[in-house]
């Protein structure tokens, strides 16, 4: 009994708290400036949907791999609970498959902005 006591007092001060943002909130009424996005003040021309480039995606996707995996790595020497052998080894293999898909994609021509 206690518990569904305390889930209804807790339901009741969100409601109310809900409630009495809503009526003290400044917010007007929404208009079409309202909502559209917001392009450092220019009024949106185009359409949202235009097709974006899969070389920009395929940098953006070497950049996130090598940075997660520089930052996971560079704070393992800083613990003297790692084994430096196993630490090196486990990073030296890293690095080198990160590396030959680097220059598989370099070969393939991936890195290429413009063909």
């Amino acid at each position: 009994m206690k518990i569904i006591l305390t889930a209804l007092i807790m339901v009741s001060i969100i409601t109310i708290t809900f409630l009495l943002t809503m009526m003290i909130s400044k917010k007007s009424m929404m208009s079409r400036e309202k909502n559209s996005p917001f392009e450092c003040g220019f009024s949106c021309m185009s359409s949202a949907r235009k097709p974006f480039s899969s070389h920009f995606f395929m940098i953006g996707m070497l950049f996130l791999i090598f940075d997660i995996e520089i930052s996971i790595m560079l704070p393992m020497t800083s613990t003297s609970l790692v084994n430096m052998q196993e630490w090196m080894m486990s990073s030296i293999t890293t690095m080198m498959i990160l590396i030959c898909g680097l220059i598989n994609e370099w070969k393939t021509g991936m890195l290429e902005w413009s063909k």
